[in-house]
């Protein structure tokens, strides 16, 4: 009998890779502010970089096409008086994102379909709330407009974009400085990582501790928390002798974990990157030169190491590309955009295979652009997974709907609670769901006649608009006319 020696894995054979030069982004000044952030954010059309700024606080949104040396004077997003610290696209829209500054405020941005012609200051809406500067900024995964800031206040705030509000202010649950927050799946709770060497599971709407483990990591520099899509919780931190470790643990046996690793003792700290369909956690430490990646799983030892991704330049961040940002027909599984002193260098992690057909196996359905919940659902008790969608076509977004701020407090709206089951409005009918619920088609037609209505005042709207700029026109013409004629 032969003993099996080696865990058989699809992702055994990960490899990663650097584009070739032509394809990075040179010449960009990545920001030397000291905060362990990953500087960097990325979602399928745009790749923002948080730079050096003269006077304030800035970063950078590059169209992921515009790779190659980039002007010194093409236009930033500088609307903060402090250096940013941290930025975060918005999950369901890939033209708004959020940033959080030295000057204590939280700001959403609204990007233009095509980039930055001109630099941006003026915000969407400005979040005041924070007392100290803001480090941390995470998007809710699954309701719309919703977003959660920390600072160095050791406060956490729930905030409604859509509304400019603060929905929830959780001011008492840490007693020292936040590292990092790591939603759950359906956003119901979210994890944190604190200076005081513990970990904590909240629930946000409630304001209180599910589960708390102390000295989870009992060196002193940064660790981090993150949620993994089964519910356990992953770490990375130090170990008393500076060593650097990775465990994973089990929320509802919060005292011992269910494994532990070391692995060097160098002293950056390590950021990790989850692909919830893959269950492949990447860590890349600051100032490291590599990416370690390791599989989780439902066997013991748990945490299964795959391979390491070097290079020769030590990474200052990085940011990790959405699923449904990658190119399925190469068998990409992964995108990182790593930020050199100068420059970003995108790093692509395949799985080898010889065919070339789609590999359902590596592409399970994954999370797509749309809003399971509106902030208001979300608000009053609902929970909700994300809603996914295939990588086998080529998926097309929707178009995007651009951040739309009503300062009104919405939460006191009398709009009729829905019934469990239905429909909420707004929210798109899945074809085949309309098929068996109006076998004669009048749903059908319905939404086509409300689609038809919105292009023909949209059609409406836009002849008007000509007609303006006409007049407009002929009116500019005439003055200039009579002054060239010496009238005026």
């Amino acid at each position: 009998m032969f003993r099996k020696v080696v865990r058989q894995s699809k992702f055994r054979h990960v490899f990663g890779q650097p584009v070739k030069n032509d394809q990075c982004y040179e010449d960009i000044r990545v920001s030397r502010v000291t905060w362990d952030s990953t500087f960097c954010a990325v979602n399928p059309k745009f790749l923002a970089v948080i730079v050096e700024a003269s006077g304030g606080g800035a970063f950078l949104v590059l169209p992921l096409s515009k790779t190659g040396r980039i002007d010194k004077a093409y236009p930033t997003v500088c609307g903060h008086t402090g250096p940013v610290l941290d930025i975060d696209w918005c999950p369901h829209n890939d033209e708004v994102i959020a940033s959080g500054s030295e000057d204590c405020t939280v700001m959403v941005w609204q990007i233009p379909e095509n980039g930055l012609v001109s630099p941006l200051t003026e915000p969407v809406v400005a979040l005041e709330g924070h007392t100290k500067r803001v480090g941390i900024i995470t998007w809710h995964p699954t309701a719309r407009n919703v977003l959660l800031s920390a600072g160095c206040d050791n406060v956490v705030l729930i905030w409604n974009v859509g509304t400019a509000e603060e929905l929830y202010r959780l001011d008492s649950l840490h007693p020292d400085l936040i590292y990092n927050i790591s939603w759950n799946r359906n956003g119901s709770l979210f994890c944190t990582a604190c200076k005081d060497k513990s970990v904590r599971i909240i629930d946000p709407r409630r304001g209180t501790l599910v589960a708390e483990r102390e000295k989870a990591h009992e060196g002193a520099r940064p660790m981090r928390a993150i949620f993994l899509a089964d519910g356990k919780v992953f770490t990375t931190g130090f170990s008393r002798m500076s060593e650097r470790q990775l465990a994973l643990w089990d929320p509802e046996d919060f005292g011992e974990p269910m494994a532990l690793q070391e692995l060097d003792s160098s002293n950056g700290a390590l950021l990790p990157f989850y692909d919830p369909d893959t269950s492949v956690v990447y860590v890349c430490g600051k100032g490291d030169s590599s990416i370690r990646y390791f599989e989780i799983t439902d066997e013991p030892p748990y945490i299964h190491f795959l391979n390491t991704f070097t290079s020769r330049e030590p990474q200052r961040g990085m940011g990790s590309m959405p699923k449904r940002g990658l190119e399925v027909s190469k068998c990409e599984i992964a995108r990182f955009y790593k930020l050199h002193e100068r420059k970003c260098e995108p790093i692509v992690m395949t799985v080898p295979r010889k065919s070339d057909l789609f590999q359902d196996d590596l592409y399970p359905d994954t999370a797509g652009p749309e809003a399971a919940l509106e902030a208001e659902e979300w608000v009053s008790g609902r929970d909700a997974n994300p809603i996914l969608i295939s990588l086998r076509e080529a998926y097309v977004p929707s178009k995007q709907r651009d951040l739309k701020v009503n300062r009104r407090n919405v939460l006191s709206d009398s709009r009729p609670a829905a019934a469990p089951g239905s429909p909420r409005p707004g929210a798109s009918t899945p074809a085949a769901f309309t098929s068996i619920a109006a076998p004669g088609g009048s749903l059908a037609g319905a939404g086509e006649a409300g689609k038809l209505e919105e292009v023909m005042q949209e059609l409406r709207a836009l002849r008007a608009l000509v007609k303006e700029q006409g007049e407009r026109i002929c009116r500019l013409e005439e003055q200039l006319g009579r002054m060239e004629n010496g009238d005026a």
